[in-house]
């Protein structure tokens, strides 16, 4: 018998199941922000963008709470021109920093982003102004 492979439970060895056993118990007590190191990590060095969602974050206490990790970064989609076309692509154009015809062709090629990584209040501020102008916009 090869000692090497260790023991085998319905055709799964046991170190590699206490091997996985103990990465998920490490994963589990991580902070948000370590959470949010991994991630980074993760895109950076592998290529792996992890889904934003609910993080289980350990509690002092022994006891897990879940917690929704807080979004940061808003895109505003403009979703279409709307009546009133040429307005809009004048405040795309003004706030994209676009030429005439680039900010023309975003709108006439909506759902766009129009901008993408912005705080909330900055998403906000855009969504107002191209609401204003006429456009159908939407922040995620």
């Amino acid at each position: 018998m090869d000692l090497s492979e260790g023991r085998k439970e319905n055709g799964k060895n046991l170190n590699q199941m206490a091997d996985v056993k103990a990465l998920a118990e490490s994963l589990v007590g991580l902070t948000v922000k370590e959470v949010q190191e991994l991630a980074d990590f993760l895109k950076t060095e592998y290529g792996i963008e992890p889904a934003a969602a609910a993080v289980v974050v350990s509690a002092g206490d022994g006891g897990g709470a879940a917690v929704a990790e807080e979004k940061t970064a808003f895109n505003v989609v403009l979703k279409s021109g709307g009546a009133s076309k040429l307005n809009v692509v004048k405040v795309v154009k003004d706030i994209t920093g676009l030429g005439l015809k680039e900010a023309k062709e975003l709108v006439d090629n909506a759902p766009k982003p129009v901008k993408e990584g912005v705080s909330k209040a900055e998403a906000e501020e855009v969504a107002n102004k191209l609401k204003d102008a006429g456009a159908d916009v939407e922040i995620v």
